[in-house]
This record gives structure tokens, sequence and C-alpha cells, in this order.
């Protein structure tokens, strides 16, 4: 794709991702396509978009699985975290739409997948504290009175997980991490899956350094986080980790999975690696027979029966 010549001199540009121009504004060169919610024809789930905070438009596209309006059984929630390096890609695009749509029926739980600000308009860590909120928002429907009739009616406070993919799982993990800090606001989490995570390694990311101005290399817990000596502290009982053979992130996914193994954490971890694939192949190629192998782990994941402790 050529420079947009109307926008003036390209400052700065990572290729595929984006160009930034002298006038301060932001080309995408990925991740730009939306497609509307409402009820998907295939899956027969419905799904409609919530806007949590007006004025940084921090948002939720919320699924509903279609036997929820026939049952008064309450479901788990999935908090999503989407992916794309932190600077492209909304929940609204649609590999995620799709993805969600199957998850949210195949394991009958109500998702919420978090649309957060972007870098570098909104500098990291404005994500991670966007992804806070949204969980948050959440949590305000654990006594059946927050502001959204989905969650009150039908989701279940004491059976919640929250995933993400690439950036995204990078994120999701940090909302873990805060919530161990800070409690989970009377949500009950039961697991977490990451899906090909990015985490920092020994080399210099010059696009993270562009989007975190106040990173400072291997010492930032957030984006370091097998590095994290509170790591052990995770509170989440169960983790699932899927990698690519072939994903330039595999090592990260990998040293992520040694590193809690290593420091004592007390919760079960499994690793799924999927030989000669990519970076996530599930949302690029979902029909491909890998892809939907991946699909039925990850709810077979969500549909396991929640702990009591």
């Amino acid at each position: 794709m050529e420079p947009n010549t109307n926008k003036g001199e390209v400052v700065r540009e990572f290729p595929h991702l984006f160009r930034a121009y002298k006038d301060g504004s932001i080309e995408r060169l990925l991740g730009t396509e939306t497609t509307p919610a409402g009820i998907d024809p295939t899956t027969a789930v419905e799904s409609k978009d919530v806007t949590i905070n007006p004025q940084t438009n921090v948002a939720v596209r919320l699924y509903l699985p279609s036997a929820a309006s026939s049952s008064s059984q309450k479901l788990p929630i999935l908090v999503y975290i989407h992916g794309g390096a932190f600077c492209v890609c909304t929940p609204f695009n649609p590999a995620y739409h799709s993805h969600l749509n199957t998850v949210c029926a195949g394991a009958n739980v109500i998702v919420a997948s978090v649309h957060y600000r972007l870098a570098p308009e909104h500098p990291l860590p404005a994500g991670y504290n966007d992804a806070w909120e949204a969980f948050l928002w959440v949590a305000s429907h654990a006594t059946g009175a927050g502001p959204e009739p989905w969650l009150n009616a039908h989701g279940d406070p004491e059976n919640v997980f929250i995933a993400g993919d690439s950036a995204g799982g990078n994120i999701a993990h940090n909302v873990v991490m805060r919530g161990t800090a800070e409690g989970f606001a009377g949500l009950s989490l039961q697991g977490m899956v990451l899906l090909h995570p990015f985490f920092g390694n020994d080399k210099k990311d010059e696009l993270v350094a562009y989007l975190y101005p106040t990173y400072e290399g291997p010492s930032n817990m957030m984006i370091h986080a097998p590095l994290d000596p509170k790591l052990s502290d995770l509170a989440c009982p169960r983790l699932l980790i899927f990698v690519s053979e072939n994903d330039f992130l595999k090592d990260r996914g990998c040293s992520y999975y040694e590193a809690l193994k290593k420091t004592g954490w007390k919760g079960e971890v499994e690793k799924v690696e999927f030989p000669g694939e990519d970076h996530v192949f599930h949302l690029l190629q979902p029909s491909k027979q890998n892809a939907l192998d991946l699909v039925q782990q990850f709810i077979a994941f969500l549909k396991q029966t929640p702990s009591t402790t």
C-alpha cells in the first residue's frame, strides 16, 4: 500500500501495521475491516456493542448464545482481548467476530470482547488500563444489578474466564496480575487462555519502544512477564497456552510456560503446539483442520467444571 500523500510526510512506518505522519495522523495498514453486530446465521449467536466509557470509547462487543433465552441457567463469562501488536485491529474485525461467534456457541458462554484504545495515538499503558476498566465493568454485574441486562440475567460471576491472542494475550495476563494484586471485584476467575501470546525477549523491540514511551526494557514486567518475580502469585487456577511451530512468537509463549512451572505457581498449565502453523493461523485460516482443532480445545477448556476452592 502506497503512503497517503494527502497526509504529508511519513515520520515513522512499521510495515504491515501503520504509518505515522508528521501531522500526527496514523494510517493503519491492517485490521481496518469491520462487521456489524447482530444475529449470526451460522451459530444463531446474538451480538451487540456496548460503550463502557464515552470519554475514551472503551467498549465491548457482547455475544449471547441462542440457548440462553430459553434457559434460566447462568452461563460462564469469557472476557476476550484481541491482538494486533497493541496498534491494529478491533473486536469488530470479521475474523474476531466469526471466531467468537463459534466459541460462544460451542462453549455456551457469554463473551465480552474488549475494545481498547490503540497505540500510538493512545500510548501504552492505555490499552492495559482500558482492558482493566472493561473487566471491572463486567464485574459490576456480579450482584445482578449492573448496567447490562444480558450479564445480569445470564452471566455467572463464579465462572469467569479471560483469553487473548498475541498482544491481547499479554494484556490478558496483565489483567489477571492486576486482579491478583487488587482483587477481581466479585468475579471468580476459573481460567485463562493465551493464544500465541506476545511477551518481550532479550532483543530490543523498536515497535514496543515506539508504542510505550515509558518502556524501560526487560525491567518492565508488563512486557517481560516471564521475568516477573511476582509471577508465582498469578491468581488463576488453570491456564491453556497455544503456540505454533512457525510462529515468530513461539519461544515467547514457551518461555512464559516454563517460567510459570519454575516459579512454584500453584495452578495447572497446559501448552499445546501446532506443527507447521504460523502466528494466529486459526484466525487467518479458520476452516483448516488445525484451526478447527484449536477452537475445539479452547471450547473444551471453557466447558470444564469450575473449581470449588
